[in-house]
Order: structure tokens, then C-alpha cells, then sequence
């Protein structure tokens, strides 16, 4: 990465007529040469760090101005990048926005890669990698629970967390290595304590891999698709959760005809709702175009909500629904009508004929709590409102390195061998652990990890 270099970029979604103000944000030793050549600000306006000015933005070849805005200076190292950074504040829209840009670009800056800014932070020592993931993860966030995990990495709770369990690892290692190399000249170290060291180091690893599926329920979200027979209620359960009427509900059969997708937000995880048409044999060509997405749909969720009518009872129909589920999906089976047929809602045992299942009305809307409860419990969100730090995908797959390390040394402590034996295994479990928070990392992961940034952040 050539940090020598200065780079720009729009920082600010653009779209014509949408937004009151853009900003072409500008990084690197030559970023104030561009903005003093390019901005002309009236009067006697001082180029202070930290000062805003206004003016226009003018094309030097022409004289012609280009925008009106307002100029940021923060001189190095007062920035995000700990480099000089100048920031145009101009008004919002597409082409103006773009003529500000290209002209930045003429002055002599490259236009910035996604996660560049952010990357030079990390790499200037203004971010560990832990904050630097964590802005990326606030910017997508789908939910204010998701928004509220990521602010608590940005804080720098993640990287406290395991910055201090790497930092025991590295004691016992300190430990270990000083026996193999002087253990006649130091006093004899207890085995048993250190094994019991790296378990309780093991076991909080292994606590944070299983807390990354709730983690990841908040970050990305769920597909569910709602099947079932025409006529179960499908449409009705969609407006129940969303709690709109967003699908026609009808009395007739073959209604819902195509998929309609809902996003909504449930106990803080991110849903994507698929009401699919109902399976059943038909010469209607749409219909039977609506049935063929509703088969995509059911093989492409992640959970699938198996929809029957407790009034009808369980059907050879139903059944043979439920056996065109993946293996792979979570499978929730849910009786609708629950009123109609005189039941009681929430979990029921299988019995009179019909299947374990949940309970409920989307007419009166009575167990709708329960079915979001069971829904996400099937899932693993667990309790989400207790979870204060949660491991991304990369994280989570070296803290499971991390974890599996330590279990190969403790098994050469079980087996008694000598303690260069433990440091191998050691010594991997302190690398994954910096890996995750950037003491130990490649630029090959570094360039993956901010790839996935938004261009200008």
C-alpha cells in the first residue's frame, strides 16, 4: 500500500436529488497544496488546523467555479488518517459532487480504494484492527442492537477483551520458554498451574466463538421463508409480525401468487421475511410461476416457518412440505388458527394427531410473542440483550485457532511432556489471538479486510 500517496474520494452517498451535502474527503502529504490550489475562500480567511472556511470550489484551468462549499483543514497527525486531510463540504447531488472530484484527481491525488482511509488509520497507529472492523460493521448495521455492538468495538471493548487474554497467554509462554532455556538456574514451575491457566484462557475463547452466532444474527440478519399450504395463513402471519398490512389476505386460495419480501427487525435481529405462494399442484401458469419461488425461496433460507391450519388438522399436504425442507434449515413448524380450533397457543407436544408445534392466531394475534421468541431461540440468538462484545466471522475463526491451540497444549501437559512441547502449540494460540487485533497480521489479510469497506471510508 503506498501510504506516500495522496487519495480522495466522495465520503458521502451520492444520488441526484438526494442529500443536502456532500463531501470529497482528501488524505495524504499533498492534500493541502490541492485544496489551496482548487478552493478560493473571500476575505481575509486564515488556513488554520481546524478551522472551517468558505468559498468555492474553481477549476484553476478555467477560473470557472465549480461549487460552492466549505473547506476542512486537519494537518497531520490531527486526523482519522494521522495524515494531513482536507475535506470539501459542498452541496448535495451527483454532478457538481463529481466535478469537485475530478478535479481533486487532475491536482495530482489517486482516487482512494474501498477501506483506504480507514486502512492508513490502522496502519498509522491511529486504529487497532478490532475499531477498524467495527466502523465498517456501525456504517451496515441493520438494527440499533447491531449499531450498539459495533459502537462497543469501536470503544474498544473487543480489543481490551482479547488483548488481555493474549497477554496471559504470552505470561505462561514467558514462563515455559525461560524453563527451556534456564530451568537449572530458576526455581521449578508449577505444571498444573499453568495448565490451569490456559483452560480458563481456553474456556473464555470458547465462550466468545459461541457468542459470535449471536453476533452474527444481529450483523447479518435471517432469511425465513413462511410455507405452507394456500390458504394456512401465510400472508396473515407476514402482516401479524410486521404488524402491517403488507400482503393481500383473502379467503380464496392462491392469493399470494408471487414472493413478497418484508425486512423488519425482531428483538434486535434483522429478518427478512419471504411470503411464498402456496405449494399445491395447478394448471394456472402464474400460480404455478409463484409455487416454482416459493421451492427457490425454501431451499435458499436460513429458516423455514412451516405454516399449517389447526383447524384442518395435519395433512398428507403438510407432511409432504415439511419433507421438501432442507436439512440444513431451521425448521419451525407453527399452527395458524389456533382460535378457530379452540386451542391453547405456544408450544404444543405432538398429540390428537398433530405435530410438536407453536401455537398461535394471526387473526387475534394471540401467541404472536411466543413465535417470535421460539423463532429466535431456534436459531441461537439466546439472550442478545446481555451480549456486550461479539466476534465478526474472521474473529471468530481465530479465536477458535486460538482455542484449538490450546487444547494441543494441554494435552502434551496431560501427557507430561517436556515443556518446549507445550510453547509449540502456545506460541500459535498468541499469534491467532494477534491476528485478531492487528499485532500480527499480513498485508494480504489487511488488503481482505478493508476490501469489504465503502469507498471513501
Amino acid at each position: 500500500m503506498e501510504v506516500s500517496v495522496t487519495i480522495a474520494a466522495v465520503a458521502t452517498a451520492v444520488a441526484p436529488g438526494q442529500g443536502s451535502v456532500a463531501i470529497v474527503r482528501i488524505s495524504g502529504p499533498e492534500a493541502e497544496a490541492i485544496g489551496r490550489r482548487l478552493f478560493v475562500a473571500p476575505g481575509q480567511q486564515l488556513w488554520e488546523s481546524h478551522r472551517v472556511l468558505y468559498g468555492h470550489v474553481v477549476d484553476p484551468a478555467s477560473g470557472e467555479r465549480v461549487a460552492e462549499a466549505l473547506l476542512l483543514l486537519m494537518r497531520s497527525p490531527r486526523s482519522f488518517t494521522r495524515e494531513t486531510v482536507v475535506e470539501f463540504h459542498c452541496h448535495g447531488g451527483l454532478i457538481a459532487v463529481q466535478r469537485v472530484l475530478e478535479l481533486v484527481l487532475a491536482a495530482g491525488a489517486r482516487r482512494a480504494l474501498p477501506g483506504e482511509f480507514s486502512q492508513r488509520a490502522f496502519l498509522n497507529g491511529r486504529l487497532d484492527l478490532t475499531r477498524a472492523e467495527a466502523i465498517s460493521e456501525l456504517i451496515t448495521a441493520r438494527s440499533r442492537r447491531a449499531a450498539q455492538l459495533a459502537m462497543a468495538g469501536l470503544d474498544g471493548g473487543l480489543h481490551q477483551r482479547i488483548g488481555a487474554l493474549r497477554e496471559r497467554l504470552l505470561d505462561q509462554l514467558a514462563e515455559l520458554e525461560a524453563r527451556v532455556d534456564f530451568e537449572e538456574d530458576l526455581p521449578p514451575l508449577d505444571g498444573d498451574a499453568v495448565a490451569a491457566e490456559l483452560a480458563a484462557v481456553r474456556g473464555e475463547l470458547e465462550q466468545l466463538v459461541a457468542e459470535a452466532r449471536q453476533g452474527e444474527l444481529l450483523r447479518e440478519g435471517l432469511r425465513v421463508a413462511i410455507v405452507g399450504r394456500p390458504n394456512v395463513g401465510k400472508s396473515s402471519l407476514l402482516n401479524l409480525l410486521s404488524q402491517r398490512q403488507k400482503a393481500i389476505v383473502t379467503d380464496l386460495p392462491g392469493t399470494t401468487r408471487d414472493l413478497l419480501e418484508i425486512e423488519l427487525v425482531l428483538e434486535g435481529v434483522p429478518l427478512t421475511l419471504l411470503d411464498t405462494a402456496g405449494i399445491r399442484p395447478t394448471t394456472d401458469r402464474v400460480e404455478a410461476l409463484g409455487i416454482e419461488r416459493a421451492r427457490q425461496a425454501l431451499a435458499a433460507a436460513d429458516v423455514v416457518l412451516l405454516l399449517f391450519d389447526l383447524a384442518a388438522g395435519w395433512t398428507p399436504e403438510d407432511q409432504a412440505l415439511r419433507e421438501l425442507v432442507p436439512e440444513a434449515a431451521v425448521l419451525l413448524v407453527a399452527g395458524n388458527k389456533a382460535d378457530a380450533a379452540g386451542l391453547p397457543v405456544g408450544l404444543v407436544p405432538a398429540g390428537a394427531g398433530l405435530p410438536a408445534a407453536l401455537h398461535f392466531s394471526a387473526l387475534t394475534g394471540a401467541g404472536r410473542q411466543e413465535l417470535v421468541a421460539e423463532l429466535l431461540r431456534r436459531c441461537g440468538a439466546g439472550p442478545i440483550e446481555g451480549l456486550q462484545v461479539a466476534l465478526n466471522a474472521r474473529q471468530r475463526d481465530l479465536a477458535a485457532v486460538a482455542a484449538a491451540s490450546l487444547a494441543a497444549s494441554l494435552e502434551a501437559a496431560v501427557q507430561q511432556l517436556p515443556w518446549d512441547f507445550w510453547t509449540i502449540d502456545l506460541r500459535a494460540a498468541v499469534r491467532a489471538l494477534g491476528e485478531i487485533t492487528g499485532e500480527e497480521v499480513g498485508e494480504a489479510v489487511l488488503d481482505r479486510v478493508f476490501s469489504r469497506f465503502c469507498i471513501g471510508k
